[in-house]
């Protein structure tokens, strides 16, 4: 039985993997993608990181990854199904393999909300995308639209005026919400223009996109269209073992507690009022002293 799992290595779950490492703890971290890294990894530029002026999404990512890995930690590529607890540790169902450990920290992260609107599933992967960074360049010198009003909305319509000829940004209010530097740099660029107290009501197309329609009856003629209006808290493997706000959130205060003894959660799924990467890896730091905490606990 080893003393800590950690699930997920975006910047809360590697945080904490370096501080477990630290500390001379016996754990691994389960990673169900491919890479580490998580949200940065769809961020084309991070520049309110400490240290980093400038840096690309993707590489911060990796560099993360790097110290976690050279500070001693194990990772495991697999996808949680399940956690439950006994009265001596919890048991991590994973698709592959089992897990037991003394202390379990969640760090899983967020998933884009989908619109529900007619046409967005048909057109999944043939027009509509919830990544800029990732499906920017196939519409290249093409005219697209982003949907939102936070920090990813306005990153993405900024990526997206790089390479496409024009960026609709809709917003279902008539003010952006987005840091206002950020909005200072959409207003300022010729290419996006703002479409303000409209709502997306259908994706229209035949192969691929062609259209959208909005709620205040005007139709935009685009060939792809990228959702970014927030996200959800990946913990259905949960089961209801944890409390959680009205939104699906992990209820934890800045020491990373939750409502079950010995599971802390780190990161995007904790409820906090910011969530950026300094707040993530501040959290992986916050729950492996709590998970010390609990061991000092249970040991005396």
């Amino acid at each position: 039985m080893r003393d800590l799992v950690i699930i997920g290595s975006g910047p809360a779950g590697l945080s904490a993997a370096v501080y477990a490492s630290n500390a001379c703890m016996d754990f691994i971290v389960i990673e169900k993608y491919p890479m580490s890294g998580g949200q940065i990894l769809n961020t084309e530029e991070v520049n309110n990181y400490l240290g980093f002026e400038s840096a690309e999404g993707f590489t911060l990512g990796q560099t993360f990854r790097n110290h976690a890995e050279k500070s001693g930690a194990t990772f495991v590529n697999d996808e949680v199904v399940s956690i439950s607890k006994n009265k001596t540790h919890f048991e991590v169902k994973c698709e592959n393999e089992t897990y037991l450990s003394k202390a379990v920290i969640l760090a899983t992260g967020v998933i884009r909300k989908h619109l529900n609107v007619k046409g967005e599933s048909d057109f999944a992967g043939k027009g509509v995308s919830y990544c800029a960074t990732c499906d920017g360049n196939f519409f290249r010198n093409k005219i697209v639209a982003v949907v939102g009003g936070g920090d990813v909305a306005c990153e993405d319509a900024l990526y997206l005026a790089n390479v496409c000829e024009k960026v609709y940004l809709i917003h279902r209010r008539d003010k952006l919400r987005a840091a206002k530097y950020l909005q200072n740099r959409v207003f300022d660029n010729n290419k996006i223009e703002f479409v303000p107290n409209a709502n997306v009501t259908e994706i229209n197309g035949g192969n691929a996109v062609e259209s959208v329609s909005l709620d205040n009856g005007s139709v935009l003629s685009v060939n792809g269209i990228f959702i970014a209006i927030g996200v959800e808290p990946e913990v259905e493997f949960l089961n209801g073992l944890a409390d959680t706000d009205s939104q699906g959130f992990i209820v934890a205060n800045e020491d990373c507690k939750t409502s079950v003894d010995g599971l802390l959660v780190a990161g995007d799924i904790r409820t906090k009022p910011l969530r950026q990467i300094s707040t993530a890896v501040s959290d992986g730091a916050n729950a492996v002293k709590s998970a010390e905490d609990y061991f000092n606990r249970i040991e005396m």
